[in-house]
């Protein structure tokens, strides 16, 4: 039977939720940020501090969502926001009203996307960076430095919590589990084969001029899985058979199908991460890793 498109903000927001595959507490903080929205959609400051998770947002119908203003009120919602709240919870609180908006749009309950374009302001550290004297460019060092950190800070543990918790495929979670538990360079992972596996061992046979890597429980328990009856080729594989004059040593000799590329684990690992109401990326789901590579034998050895 075909699903009805709900007719309220508040009950999109719960089929949202029901769908993403959170944890309870994580659903409870995204709720909130959504509903702090529907405050802003129905033209209305919404409550501050302990009240706020108290409050009973306003009900208003999904449809406002395309309504001409839509955009100027979130506008004026973000800049209110931003006057009192950290930018980075301004972020996350964007993050997740786009990422509940492609999901409402993409099963047709909306038209529009009147989060385009809303952006939080600079973080504190750029601004003092970009006031800092002596420095004809301070203002472009400050921004990007702050975007550099943006891209390479790790998740925190709560955070992989709930991603690992969710609902996803094979592959993505071992791919994730995998760089987390090893630190190892994302295309070192992805350039890996089946038959280089030391399973028992939990990590890569010796290969010359390349690093082992070790990985931990979590991708100990998946890669039996992941690769039940294929004894070489690619160990992460596409969904779809591989292209005509495809290398042989990026296609799997039991499927058909090819290497996954770093531009589709990206790709994957940012769907997931838009759907938790998030911007993550790879590089922060190893980078926590990083550091203990060289600080830890066995992690990465030679």
């Amino acid at each position: 039977m075909t699903e009805l498109p709900p007719v309220e903000y508040g009950l999109a927001v719960e089929r949202y939720l029901a769908a993403s595959g959170l944890t309870e507490g994580s659903r409870r903080i995204y709720r909130i940020a959504l509903d702090t929205w529907a405050w802003a959609l129905a033209d209305r400051p919404a409550p501050t501090g302990p009240e706020r998770r108290r409050a009973r947002p306003p009900v208003l119908p999904l449809a406002l969502l395309d309504h001409p203003d839509a955009a100027a009120r979130l506008r004026t919602a973000v800049a209110r926001r931003g006057a009192d709240t950290d930018p980075r919870t301004l972020s996350r609180e964007l993050s997740t009203l786009r990422a509940a908006v492609a999901w409402w749009r993409g099963r047709g309950w909306i038209d529009g996307d009147p989060s385009v374009g809303l952006r939080p302001g600079p973080l504190p550290g750029a601004l003092r960076g970009a006031a800092h004297p002596g420095s004809g460019d301070a203002a472009g060092v400050a921004v990007g430095v702050a975007v550099r950190e943006a891209g390479s800070t790790p998740l925190t543990p709560e955070q992989l919590r709930t991603l690992f918790a969710g609902r996803a495929p094979l592959r993505e979670q071992t791919l994730w589990h995998l760089l987390h538990e090893s630190g190892a360079g994302i295309e070192a992972v992805l350039a890996l084969n089946t038959d280089q596996l030391d399973l028992p061992g939990r990590r890569t046979h010796p290969r010359p001029g390349r690093a082992r890597i070790h990985w931990g429980a979590g991708t100990a328990r998946l890669l039996p899985l992941l690769i039940a009856g294929r004894s070489g080729g690619p160990l992460f594989l596409t969904d779809r058979r591989a292209r005509t004059g495809t290398p042989a040593a990026d296609r799997c000799p039991h499927t058909g199908r090819a290497r996954l590329s770093y531009r589709r684990a990206a790709e994957l690992f940012g769907a997931r991460a838009r759907l938790l109401g998030e911007e993550w990326t790879l590089r922060q789901l190893r980078a926590g890793r990083r550091a203990g590579t060289t600080a830890r034998r066995g992690r990465v050895s030679g």
